[in-house]
């Protein structure tokens, strides 16, 4: 008897699932997964961002939904793929208000891992391809408006006698990606930017700022990158760009425009929304409200002994203006994250003499090999040849749980570690303190996990090992003195400048300023999984904490990221905005409670 080809295996279990879907039989679906089994469901089947792990908790999340959903019309939509122990296989599947992507992986003829998305929502799909606008009806037709007339107007009249349906506040690459979707979804949006032009915030930055992920990872939604744009975006390029996305995709975008404050009228179901735009202050009553900040809250400004009597200049390093005044100057940069080796570098470049404090060890992994290693079998140039679009690998990404990242990234990161074995050693042999998480699984969890604690080296790391940049590591701020400060080892170094490289806290504390720290507290902390790590308390929780989808404030969202996740997730959260504006029922399964306040 011939032994199924890997395609006749998946196509097997998926109809057997589908089967048992339709007959209602949770505890027939859930007898397909094996005892160690993870359902990610991108607000398919839970109107969430939800992994369940078990097959109980699978059985759960069907019992709660099923009869809601009605999933139905699975199919392959490509051969299954083979790798170790593992089958693997795409598919396609509706429910009754939508159409998705599945992503299945078996072991041992039992699902090890499954990935449920919503693409679509039906009726509601996105003028695009075949369904593209005309753009001009041809004939003549007495009084009409032109595209340009309608624009005009729909910039006069939203926000001021017609209410957006949604606000998001802050103007980055976040909240552009958000609000390109939801414009092509006839989502009314107005976002909110405190600086004058889309990209500013980048622009505003030190000079030598650029992107560190590569052109792969980096495309927005609709518009990639074109195909000779640089690996690594300058700052200034990056935010024309910005710049230029926001106009063609005709973003309601209000510059120079500052959030003063908002509350949530419960009775009315709305956002009181205050702004000051221009020198007039103006109240918006959204339906929804999006804070796309980044994904950190507030500067941490550390408060240390002296700090008021320091005859210099200080300044945290989200107000750094860059190194063109500080030629011939002495300048103590704190910390040794990204913003540490970007400012001291550019420090350095400007003639400064510069000193790195470094207080906690730092994950430092190489530019060319992490890029190789990390980035290479999804957002590459060999990735693209090989028929991995963006929207492909994206979806790969996101099919791999955040439980089985660890094991995933510890080779990686050993593979990186390894290549960067020299710049390792030089750098350990001047003091700097390294590490490679907690668990060894390098920079990728650390960014998932608390968003900082790494520097991906394109240059300032081989400075700090050639003694350009001064160290001083495993020492802490004992005081800080009028010319300069002291160490707890009692050293004392001159300043004309100290640059608090200190980081963030979290996104909640945006909406401790804006609306209220009772939100914000109700809300709780934002951002990591609960992993038990390095400013990632317990308990686990398998997803990032408040990200892209509802929180425990009623119509209020956080959006941030990289731009590679404000690509991706902003889908799945202007999906779940729409499905609200229309009237689809949207019952959250599993949200989870609030462990941390911030």
């Amino acid at each position: 008897m011939t032994e199924a080809t890997p395609t006749e295996r998946v196509n097997a279990w998926l109809e057997t699932f589908a089967a048992a879907l339709a007959r209602n039989d949770t505890a027939g679906a859930a007898d397909l997964f094996g005892e160690e089994c993870y359902w990610r469901d991108l607000i398919a089947f839970t109107w969430n961002i939800k992994t369940v792990e078990g097959r109980d908790a699978v059985k759960a999340m069907l019992d709660a939904n099923l009869e809601r959903v009605q999933p139905r019309s699975w199919h392959l939509t490509e051969d299954a793929t083979v790798a170790g122990t593992t089958t693997e296989a795409w598919a396609a599947f509706e429910t009754e208000v939508g159409r998705g992507v599945a992503h299945v992986r078996l072991k041992g003829g039992k699902c090890w891992t499954l990935l449920t998305t919503t693409e679509e929502l039906k009726g509601f799909e996105e003028h695009k391809g075949a369904t593209r606008p005309n753009g001009h009806a041809f004939g003549y037709v007495a009084g009409r408006k032109s595209w340009l007339e309608e624009k005009l107007e729909e910039e006069a009249t939203l926000g001021h006698t017609k209410q957006p349906y949604c606000v998001i506040i802050g103007g980055g690459q976040g909240g552009i990606a958000l609000g390109a979707r939801l414009k092509q979804l006839d989502v009314p949006t107005i976002i909110i930017e405190k600086n004058e032009r889309p990209g500013d915030s980048w622009r505003k930055r030190y000079r030598s700022l650029c992107l560190h992920d590569p052109v792969w990872y980096d495309h927005l939604p609709y518009i990639p990158f074109p195909e000779n744009w640089p690996i690594f975006s300058p700052k200034d390029k990056l935010g024309d760009w910005l710049e230029m996305y926001a106009k063609v995709m005709e973003l309601n975008y209000w510059g120079s425009t500052e959030c003063k404050n908002a509350r949530y009228d419960e009775a009315a179901g709305e956002w009181i929304v205050t702004v000051e735009r221009n020198g007039e202050t103006i109240t918006l009553r959204p339906k929804q409200l999006v804070l796309a900040t980044g994904m950190s809250g507030m500067p941490n400004e550390p408060k240390f002994p002296g700090a008021e009597r320091f005859k210099g200049e200080q300044h945290h390093s989200s107000k750094h203006p860059g190194g063109e005044a500080y030629a011939g100057k002495k300048c103590i940069v704190v910390g040794s994250n990204t913003s540490a080796h970007d400012i001291a570098a550019d420090l350095w470049e400007h003639g400064a003499d510069v000193t790195m404090l470094q207080r906690s060890s730092t994950c430092i992994v190489g530019s060319e090999n992490f890029t190789r290693v990390n980035f290479g079998a999804l957002y590459s140039e060999k990735a693209i040849a090989s028929g991995i679009t963006t929207e492909k690998a994206d979806l790969i990404s996101a099919s791999m749980p955040y439980a089985l990242m660890a094991d995933v990234q510890k080779p990686m990161a050993e593979a990186v570690a390894k290549k960067d074995a020299d710049l390792l050693k030089r750098l350990e042999k001047v003091g700097f303190m390294l590490d490679f998480g907690d668990d060894g699984t390098g920079l990728p969890m650390k960014y998932m996990r608390r968003g900082s604690g790494y520097y991906i080296d394109v240059g300032a790391s081989d400075m700090v090992a050639d003694g350009k940049i001064k160290l001083k590591s495993r020492v802490s701020i004992k005081e800080i003195t009028e010319t300069g400060l002291v160490l707890s080892d009692g050293t004392a170094l001159d300043a004309d400048l100290i640059v608090y490289c200190t980081g963030y806290g979290s996104m909640n504390g945006w909406a401790a300023l804006l609306i209220s720290q009772e939100v914000a507290d109700k809300v709780g902390k934002c951002w990591g999984l609960g992993s038990d790590t390095t400013y990632d308390p317990g308990p686990w929780e398998g997803e990032q904490r408040n990200m892209w989808k509802p929180t425990h404030q009623e119509a209020l969202w956080f959006h941030g990221g990289n731009l590679h996740q404000s690509r991706h997730y902003s889908q799945y959260l202007a999906l779940q905005l729409k499905a609200r504006l229309e009237g689809i029922a949207t019952p959250v399964y599993g949200m989870e409670p609030v462990h941390h306040l911030g």
